[in-house]
């Protein structure tokens, strides 16, 4: 018995105690953030800060959790009496965020004092930067960018503008802080970003005064005077007095005193972490995808489930999102990159200047991905709108999977899911035909978790190439099923077919005259082709061209596979 106390006990100890202490920790600032519904107050901004950084950590994820689940003694891990996890809660206890490790810059500051410009300058965005726009509030959640110099290598965070006086003209200002609070504790550096062309304000000093306030354990701040266009400027030394050590003056539109900032920032960081092998092989195997739909149809709070944290801004009011907003994470084995883009209005509506930059950065976040979750309120039904943003997915020829939101708020009963899946399909013809039907629920988790299968099953199809043999026994069963009719007193003839493409898949299909195929069979091509294939989640270009028989063997058998 002396010797299990001695050596079990003292093991059990030193082994577990750490782990229960900080998870008792974790515990206790979640109570404290549901209740004072995190970062409200500075007793609790520096109970937070007091806290080990284990807790912290623990406790961010289980803030998410609770707040969404029914209740919190399911969501904290290792408790006794842990009730068996549902599958949504194991998708949080599957997913990691930011699986590159690499150090972290946050970028905070007062609205509209330039840090998108100032983050596109230090991760040198060219092709998809930070919006900027001549007005306050363009940026409201955490926007993360990859960046490097010289051999560092590390990811940058944008933030919105920071605002701790009560001021209704400044819409989400506690959640912009929320966000900002996140990034920070993150962060292996801060960069403070002031305008020298207003001097010092009431907000800088508040926001200086809040990162004083964070202690030892915040780390280190850089303060960047932003919009000293004529260089080293005389009035970037008034900064001083915020108390946050040496100012530099830089200009985010010019460029100029960037690399002064980047040198000092990379000082505190710790040895550079080169490239390897296995973080090539993670990024050509991550599945990009990018959730698209109207304004507020529950996009932000699905990626807020998907990641297990507050990613975005959740709101009543359409337009919350505004610029696209990239989420890599790693769930049980695989990689993805989710982007959540701004709701996209019709046309007619939508106004020059922010909201536009917002509608085409959607748009091009459509052209980046593997697959598209197209997000439908369940509520509301189809929407003209849906129908055209479905087609836009097919024009542009991306994998989709159809995501009907808010489905705890139909009344179901037994024939409820059949007739939806066909009312979708008859809805959504650009991609009803091949686009799985997933119904959800971004608030409570419902089917959340098979989003993950449905989406590498769709981006595997829409990488997939199918052997010429196979297509041509395919499409020659199809025609002998059904032969073509006749168009204007002329028989269509399909002599064979070759892919030439893949992402999307992309068919050749040599005939004697593609005018002689009318629009009907072609969907009825399609559609047997798909089912004989099990090509689902992805369209299908079909390219017709049309060539004379004796041509059309010629280069047949010239693409035939030779013996030996």
């Amino acid at each position: 018995g002396g010797s299990k106390s001695s050596s079990g006990g003292g093991s059990k100890s030193s082994s577990g105690g750490g782990s229960k202490s900080s998870s008792m920790a974790a515990r206790g600032l979640v109570a404290m953030a549901l209740a004072l519904q995190v970062i409200g107050t500075s007793s609790v901004v520096q109970r937070w800060r007091a806290a080990p950084r284990a807790a912290r950590v623990g406790a961010r994820g289980l803030y998410m959790t609770a707040s969404m689940e029914t209740g919190m003694a399911a969501a904290v891990p290792g408790g006794e009496g842990e009730p068996r996890r549902s599958p949504k809660q194991a998708v949080a206890a599957k997913t990691r965020l930011n699986p590159s490790g690499l150090p972290l810059i946050a970028v905070v500051g007062r609205p509209n004092v330039g840090k998108s410009t100032i983050v596109n300058r230090l991760c040198t965005s060219n092709l998809r930067g930070a919006i900027t726009y001549d007005e306050p509030g363009v940026t409201r959640d955490r926007i993360y960018q990859d960046g490097n110099w010289e051999e560092h290598r590390f990811k940058v965070v944008d933030t919105g503008g920071l605002v701790f006086e009560e001021d209704p003209d400044h819409l989400f200002a506690e959640q912009i802080k929320e966000q900002a609070m996140i990034a920070i504790d993150e962060a292996s550096a801060v960069v403070l970003v002031v305008d020298v062309r207003t001097g010092i304000t009431t907000m800088d000093q508040a926001i200086a005064r809040f990162l004083k306030q964070l202690g030892k354990k915040a780390p280190p701040v850089f303060v960047v005077v932003n919009k000293c266009d004529l260089g080293d400027d005389p009035a970037a030394s008034e900064f001083w007095k915020l108390g946050l050590g040496e100012p530099t003056a830089c200009s985010g539109i010019h460029g100029s005193g960037v690399a002064e900032v980047l040198e000092r920032i990379v000082e505190v960081f710790p040895e550079p972490i080169p490239e390897s092998a296995r973080e090539a092989e993670i990024a050509s195997r991550t599945y990009r995808v990018a959730l698209v739909g109207r304004p507020n149809v529950g996009k932000s709070s699905l990626l807020n489930r998907l990641t297990g944290q507050q990613r975005s801004i959740v709101s009543d009011v359409s337009g919350t999102t505004r610029d696209s907003i990239d989420a890599e994470l790693e769930h049980d084995g695989d990689y993805f990159t989710f982007v959540d883009t701004a709701g996209i209005r019709k046309r007619t509506k939508v106004e020059h200047g922010s909201e536009y930059l917002m509608v085409n950065r959607a748009f091009k976040a459509v052209r980046r991905s593997d697959v598209v979750l197209l997000l439908v309120d369940a509520t509301d039904g189809v929407r003209e709108q849906d129908r055209t943003l479905a087609m836009r997915v097919a024009e542009e020829g991306r994998a989709c999977v159809v995501c009907v939101n808010k489905w705890d708020a139909v009344e179901k009963d037994d024939s409820t899911h059949s007739a939806a899946v066909k009312y979708v399909q008859e809805q959504l013809p650009a991609v009803g035909r091949w686009a799985r039907p997933v119904f959800i629920s971004a608030l409570t988790g419902q089917r959340c978790h098979t989003l993950f299968q449905a989406i590498k099953e769709a981006a595997e199809q829409h990488s997939r190439r199918v052997p010429t043999a196979t297509l041509n026994e395919v499409v020659r069963d199809a025609v002998m099923w059904q032969p073509p009719p006749k168009v204007n007193s002329k028989q269509g003839r399909i002599y064979y077919a070759n892919q030439i493409g893949a992402n999307p898949p992309t068919v050749v299909l040599f005939c004697n005259d593609p005018k002689a195929f009318g629009d009907g069979y072609k969907r009825y091509l399609d559609r047997k082709v798909r089912e004989s294939l099990g090509l689902a989640g992805t369209p299908i270009r079909w390219i017709w061209r049309g060539k004379k028989l004796r041509q059309a063997k010629k280069e047949f058998v010239s693409k035939k596979p030779h013996a030996g």
